[in-house]
């Protein structure tokens, strides 16, 4: 049987009928996956020459084992076996308080492949990475009216590549980081691994806020096990995704006498996100499928006032988001962009969202999008209300991809969305998760075990 679906009867199809067109759905994105390499290998595509480039990942083919790799085996089995079983019995706060714990070992142990230094350490200290510009900030105030006059290329004082593709929220992270005593690589990385592993926490909190406490349960081992997390540890894309993820638990969570309270923080948590990364207005769609399934549309106001305080904040200290997205958009094809070609990438970035979100990912968006449109054109209904943010997820990507303004690299930077496709994994048939969910960390050891990932 489907783990309980709210709101949808069962299906009608024999169980065996279910699996076929699970197995049809993972062969065509094995496909798609195998089809993004040969291509890469045939074609100059990758604005790379050398040949050791593993596209459509943005990594390079280097077989290894390392420190990390018997933890790495040890998470992986451990919740593999148990983890379906815990998941279903643990009490409520127990059992997140495990999923966080075995995010981060599985984060870590992933990181800790490739060593301490070169895994975790050194990998925010690169002259591309933010880490670079933080010496250089002495008044805050100063880095943010200046901010927009540095993002264009060729001119002595422009920004590192990081800084310069995204809004300066990013970077204040870090200069925040290192006037509190948190300085350095090592600090970094493990603030990115801390706050990334949140989303274990922060998307079945979600799900049971909006009525389906079996589904938030089944979610949690695929969230813990998210192969993702090769490069949550350590990016600060994985940052990006645990803020957003907290930000809409908060929004799934305003009801009561709280609501507006935790709307207007939910409304800052998302704002805030937005200038970590320009890409993160796409959470949007995710956050009103939440207020749409809570049926809460009222509280829209409260959110955006949240929001509005910190785009407030920013344009007074002197920073305007859209200068600083028009002038992304110039340096952008300034550099290594100009050389990816649309009709590549287009579709190529749906291969890096495969190996980022796991093969999990097909039987989900065909269960997930199967469901929706059955149940809108069919039924004239709305699908589950905890599926909402799974449809809204892919959504997000869909516009993301096709407006070329990530063209490679998304296995990262779409960290923050392909986490809500996981909450998904509750349509999945019971008797095939332990199946589904050794095939998510085989993807996870595999990329970090034959490649070594530059971010």
């Amino acid at each position: 049987m489907t783990v309980v679906r709210t709101g949808t009867p069962p299906a009608k199809v024999r169980p065996r009928s279910f699996a076929r067109a699970d197995l049809v759905a993972l062969s065509g994105a094995a496909a798609l996956v195998g089809a993004a390499v040969v291509v890469a290998l045939v074609l100059p595509v990758t604005g790379v020459s050398d040949v050791r480039v593993a596209a459509p990942l943005f990594a390079r083919w280097l077989p290894h084992v390392g420190p990390g790799t018997p933890a790495a085996l040890l998470v992986a089995a451990a919740v593999c076996w148990f983890g379906p079983a815990l998941a279903a019995r643990l009490p409520w706060r127990r059992l997140l308080l495990s999923a966080y714990l075995g995010s981060v070992a599985w984060t870590l142990a992933l990181a800790l492949v490739d060593g301490w230094q070169r895994g975790l350490a050194a990998r925010l200290t690169t002259p591309h990475e933010y880490l670079s510009e933080v010496a250089g900030v002495t008044d805050v105030g100063a880095l943010l009216r200046g901010f927009t006059a540095r993002i264009l290329d060729f001119q002595p004082d422009s920004w590192a590549t990081h800084v310069a593709g995204h809004p300066p929220g990013a970077l204040l992270v870090f200069v925040g980081l290192d006037r509190i005593g948190l300085g350095g690589g090592a600090w970094a990385a493990l603030v990115c691994v801390l706050a990334g592993s949140a989303v274990a926490v922060a998307v079945p909190v979600t799900i049971r806020a909006l009525g389906a406490a079996d589904a938030a349960r089944t979610a949690v081992p695929f969230l813990v096990l998210f192969p993702g997390a090769v490069w949550v540890g350590a990016s600060a894309d994985g940052l990006f995704a645990g803020v957003t993820a907290a930000g809409v638990a908060v929004l799934a969570c305003a009801g009561g006498r709280a609501g507006r309270v935790l709307a207007v923080g939910a409304g800052v948590l998302l704002g805030f996100a937005c200038y970590l990364s320009y890409g993160l207005v796409l959470m949007a769609p995710i956050a009103l499928a939440v207020l749409v399934a809570a049926r809460r549309l009222g509280q829209a106001v409260w959110v955006l006032a949240g929001t509005a305080t910190v785009v407030a904040g920013f344009t007074l200290a002197g920073f305007w988001w859209l200068d600083g997205y028009h002038a992304l958009v110039e340096r952008y094809y300034q550099g290594i962009a100009s050389d990816r070609p649309y009709a590549y990438w287009v579709w190529a970035n749906l291969a890096c969202l495969t190996l980022s979100a796991g093969p999990v990912l097909a039987p989900i968006l065909r269960r997930s999008l199967g469901d929706t449109s059955r149940a809108i054109t069919t039924e004239r209904r709305l699908p589950p209300p905890w599926l909402l943010p799974t449809v809204a997820a892919a959504v997000a990507v869909l516009a993301a991809d096709l407006s070329g303004m990530s063209k490679a690299e998304v296995e990262r930077i779409w960290l923050p969305f392909a986490v809500w496709i996981l909450a998904g994994a509750a349509l999945l048939p019971r008797r095939h998760q332990r199946a589904w969910l050794v095939a998510q960390a085989v993807t996870a050891l595999a990329v970090n075990h034959l490649l070594l990932t530059t971010w």
